[in-house]
């Protein structure tokens, strides 16, 4: 199995004085039902102190696991949670850097959108239901987000909307890179379509 490298959100228990990463076990499953095997990307390796060895410690990390591609997942309100900030845009750097395939779900693909240069705008109607989007991908999805993308981001192009022509999925123009603003991994069972188009997308 393809090793795919996937961020974690960041839960903050502070009676605890504890900063968690955690990643949904359905994301994990989901790669699984696509033929990859997930290994998550702790946020602390960006900004590590106290080591003993300068440096970021990402790079010294990739090498080891040697992902084919590269998945950014949702949680978390960009901004709220600096280290797993710094952490995506580093790990959008270097699939930039090394032409890997990328995929990013909601959170996932707003970051990708913000690092070309696209801006952000809250939305309504958007979370917690589902709801038809239409272009290359034309369906019902489900939709959990109340920040949305307010243009096109450079180098991408618009590849579904939803009805209220929010963008709701981008593909780079010359990256193997895609967005989704819906959940695969929230669906009861994965749907075939999305199996499909991750499995396309990172060359399984």
């Amino acid at each position: 199995m393809k090793v795919v490298a996937v961020s974690q959100r960041v839960d903050v228990f502070a009676d605890r004085q504890e900063r968690r990463d955690a990643l949904d076990q359905d994301i994990i499953n989901f790669l699984l039902a696509s033929g990859f095997i997930a290994i998550p990307v702790p946020n602390i390796l960006k900004t590590a102190q106290n080591s003993g060895v300068p440096g970021c410690y990402l790079g010294a990390f990739m090498d080891k696991i040697m992902p084919s591609a590269l998945l950014i997942s949702g949680g978390n309100n960009i901004g709220e949670i600096p280290e797993r900030d710094e952490t995506e845009f580093w790990m959008l750097e270097y699939a930039e850097q090394k032409k890997l395939p990328m995929l990013g779900i909601c959170r996932g693909m707003q970051i990708m959108a913000l690092r070309a240069g696209a801006s952000l705008a809250p939305i309504t109607g958007h979370r917690r239901t589902r709801h038809k989007i239409n272009g290359e991908i034309c369906r019902s999805v489900n939709s959990y987000h109340n920040i949305a993308l307010s243009t096109c981001p450079k180098n991408f192009k618009v590849i579904s909307k939803s009805e209220d022509n929010s963008i709701e999925a981008i593909r780079h123009n010359n990256l193997p890179w895609e967005g989704w603003m819906w959940h695969p991994e929230r669906e009861e069972n994965f749907l075939i379509s999305d199996v499909e188009r991750i499995k396309s997308l990172f060359g399984s």
